[in-house]
């Protein structure tokens, strides 16, 4: 959960950028309650911090890691997710196209149909009390999520494929921008679907649209002793329309010692597409590492699919 500067290109980057009844005490002494103004006390010294916007990504935030609250998670019994409702764009967090490190997004004119499957990671306390991209406090006790190109606001369905368990959140950020990431959660909606403490998950992210019915989530996830496998993370490691250019992507990939590599012919308006898929891959962390040395080789910059 990982510098730019100007006012509106920090407001759109906020990458890494959660109700509350007894909040646990976060990590380095920090205070759990949620800034007002433009200023917050967080330091056990009672020093004040402000939230400076123009400020570099760097110097921005008092926290140099992230962190979570000590002790046990909160209790989300009484947490209340969000009721998807129509709101207007926010004036901030919606510049398209934006470019953060070195890439290029575009916002989506209208989250109507989104669906997508990734890994999900989350951010807490190093960001609580901070503006998101729409200039809003974050507050990781409450079910939100950044998003690198749904509108701001928006409201989405997250459910988590390892354990079928899901919850409803309000995009009001932008992020994550690590790569083969599609979603960063609230602290709290993380604990709500098991992606705390793991730190990262396997999810689908369905977009809501106000009125429209809710599609239930999946029923929990199948175990391999009743044969049916659980979902898996694949490596894209390109697109071509020559089949001899696949072939010779596919071959680097297994001279590499990196299996099982495939060629899966598709069809993408109404054109054969080679797609070089290696995978599946048994958790996060290997596919991370698999994905930095395929680009020491040269190939195309892997993305991820969940299958």
């Amino acid at each position: 959960m990982k510098p730019l500067r100007g006012l509106v290109v920090l407001i759109c980057i906020v990458w890494l950028a959660g109700c509350s009844g007894g909040k646990p005490r976060p990590v380095h002494g920090g205070s759990s309650s949620s800034r007002t103004g433009s200023s917050t006390s967080r330091g056990g010294t009672g020093s004040a911090w402000r939230d400076d916007i123009n400020k570099s990504q760097g110097s921005r935030y008092r926290d140099t890691d992230d962190s979570v609250p000590q002790g046990p998670p909160p209790d989300l019994s009484k947490l209340v997710e969000p009721v998807p409702k129509n709101e207007p764009r926010s004036l901030y967090g919606n510049k398209s196209p934006y470019s953060v490190l070195g890439r290029t997004y575009s916002v989506l004119p209208s989250a109507n149909g989104y669906v997508e499957r990734g890994i999900a990671s989350f951010y807490g306390n190093k960001f609580h009390g901070y503006k998101t991209s729409n200039l809003e406090d974050y507050d990781m006790y409450k079910f939100s999520a950044a998003h690198k190109t749904l509108p701001i606001p928006s409201y989405a369905r997250v459910t988590n494929l390892e354990n079928g368990k899901s919850v409803v959140v309000r995009i009001n950020d932008r992020g994550p921008f690590h790569d083969n990431r599609i979603i960063d959660l609230s602290y709290a909606a993380a604990v709500k679907i098991g992606v705390w403490p793991k730190g990262t998950g396997l999810v689908e992210v369905r977009a809501l649209v106000p009125g429209e019915p809710d599609t239930p989530p999946p029923p929990p996830a199948p175990s391999p002793s009743n044969g049916v496998p659980q979902p898996g993370i694949f490596l894209q490691v390109g697109a071509f329309s020559d089949s001899a250019n696949a072939e010779r992507v596919a071959q680097q990939l297994r001279a590499a010692n990196f299996a099982p590599v495939q060629v899966i012919d598709t069809q993408v308006n109404g054109r054969t597409v080679r797609r070089v898929r290696l995978g599946p891959i048994s958790d996060v962390d290997k596919s991370d590492q698999i994905t930095t040395q395929i680009e020491t080789m040269g190939l195309p910059r892997p993305q991820v699919a969940v299958d």
